[in-house]
């Protein structure tokens, strides 16, 4: 599992580190292993071109130490100083030491560098770039060289992911210590490139912020059936979907419900023909949803259109439910609390937005945020989706976990209703919210790779749907 930990946290524990430490030796590890990434970056070391953009600030200093090493090797190190009074003297030292020079033409550097390092904020910065700093990342992402961002791309938050003005676009992020929750969370995280995580020694609580699952992980929280299992012992997840206007929503939330780990799939609504016509193995009932038979969970919401009758009934329900799409325009956070059983609401940005009564920008620009305050506003595990989906849990202290797998290609039509089936169906087959929405968003992230392919290109949400066996043997295998 990849954990993310606060800024306040790595700092605690970087003093206490350097406390045991000989003075410098902590920044010495960081740029030992920084320069290590950029040589592997550059291939070839000796005759190279770097850049270094260096802040008055720690980062600066990484930035001088690895470009002293680098220019040890063999390469041409430049080193352009935001604020000259500033700067680390043992690390501008170092590199003047090893035949490393201060910059005079920084535009002219940079444009003929085969790699610029952005050393100019640490992971305290706050809002966007100043100006001065901003012209130098703008010229660094218009050159033909490498970008490596030193802890995380200056100009982006490091605890929340935010990026509040213009920041780095880097091509590789090499970060010490630990993962910080910026470089898991858009619109962070693109900016960020490659991650490369560097140990210098720190001992972290375990306590995270953040939290990314990995095969592993997701393969031991899969269910698996054992010998005496039966369709009913595996779980029977119910979808309330599609409506007259709209029933391949239906269609694609079963699709993703049959291929989700439960034992079998009852279907309720006016969609029932083409359910069965695409997944014969279904179980159709007209309505309402209490006299369709037993169910271990149930998915409410796609494709719903205006009929929201069904889902004061699921609401009453003791099992897990999930709501998505129009079934979360009728929630109010009464509604939620009171119920016994878990409930996960799988919001995309505006819906987020309606649910907690602000823009669509607001949540797109504020995901951790908004997803926090989802979670504790309607007492229930959220899963917001977008280009990093998020699941977060309305207790405090418990991490957020970010899903890494995904594709571009999968903002189509019709693959929300597929990750809800999905997702169902897993909890359905026992999983908690938290871990049915975060092993569904990754099995989700990755059939979609698999249907784009290795080189990407257009999908549809069946395609996704027709993936995720192929998704789950990769993940078990």
């Amino acid at each position: 599992m990849r954990t993310a930990y606060s800024v306040q946290t790595v700092r605690a524990a970087e003093q206490e580190l350097m406390a045991r430490l000989p003075e410098g030796t902590l920044m010495q590890r960081a740029a030992a292993g920084l320069a290590a990434a950029c040589a592997q970056l550059l291939g070839r070391v000796y005759g190279s071109r770097v850049v270094l953009l260096v802040g008055s600030g720690d980062n600066g200093g990484d930035a001088l130490y690895a470009g002293a090493r680098l220019a040890r090797r063999g390469a041409g190190v430049r080193a352009v100083l935001l604020s000259p009074d500033r700067a680390h003297r043992g690390g501008l030292a170092a590199l003047r030491a090893a035949g490393g020079r201060v910059s005079s033409d920084a535009p002219g550097d940079i444009g003929r560098a085969d790699l610029v390092l952005d050393g100019i904020v640490g992971i305290g910065g706050r809002g966007g770039l100043r100006p001065e700093a901003a012209r130098l990342a703008r010229a660094a992402r218009a050159a033909a060289g490498a970008v490596v961002a030193v802890d995380l791309p200056s100009g982006v938050d490091a605890d929340t992911g935010e990026v509040a003005g213009e920041a780095v676009r880097a091509d590789l992020t090499v970060t010490f210590g630990a993962y910080k929750p910026g470089l898991l969370i858009d619109p962070a995280r693109e900016r960020a490139g490659a991650l490369r995580l560097v140990d210098i020694g720190l001992d972290v609580p375990p306590a995270a912020a953040a939290e990314a699952l990995q095969h592993a992980d997701v393969a031991a929280l899969l269910p698996r059936p054992a010998a005496e299992s039966d369709k009913y012992r595996r779980g029977v997840v119910g979808v309330v979907a599609g409506s007259a206007r709209y029933p391949g929503a239906a269609v694609l939330a079963v699709a993703g419900a049959v291929r989700g780990g439960a034992g079998a799939v009852r279907y309720v609504g006016p969609a029932a023909d083409a359910v069965l016509a695409r997944f014969p193995e279904t179980l159709v009932h007209a309505g309402p949803p209490g006299a369709a038979g037993r169910v271990q969970s149930w998915v409410i919401g796609p494709g719903l259109g205006d009929e929201s009758g069904a889902l004061e009934e699921v609401l009453a329900a003791d099992v897990p439910v999930l709501v998505d799409a129009d079934g979360l325009r009728f929630l109010t956070p009464d509604r939620v609390r009171r119920r016994s059983a878990g409930t996960l609401l799988t919001p995309h940005a505006g819906e987020a937005a309606a649910l907690l009564g602000c823009g669509r920008a607001e949540v797109e620009a504020a995901r951790l945020a908004s997803v926090r305050e989802l979670a504790a506003r309607y007492g229930a595990t959220v899963l917001l989706k977008g280009s990093t989906t998020l699941v977060a849990e309305p207790a405090d202290g418990v991490p957020v976990r970010v899903n890494p797998t995904g594709t571009g290609w999968l903002a189509t039509a019709g693959s929300g209703d597929v990750l809800s089936g999905l997702t169902g169906s897993l909890l359905a087959a026992g999983l908690a919210p938290r871990d049915a929405g975060a092993v569904g968003a990754y099995l989700h992230g990755l059939a979609a790779r698999r249907a784009a392919g290795p080189h990407g290109a257009p999908i549809v949400a069946s395609q996704v749907a027709g993936a995720l066996g192929a998704a789950w043997r990769d993940v078990v295998s």
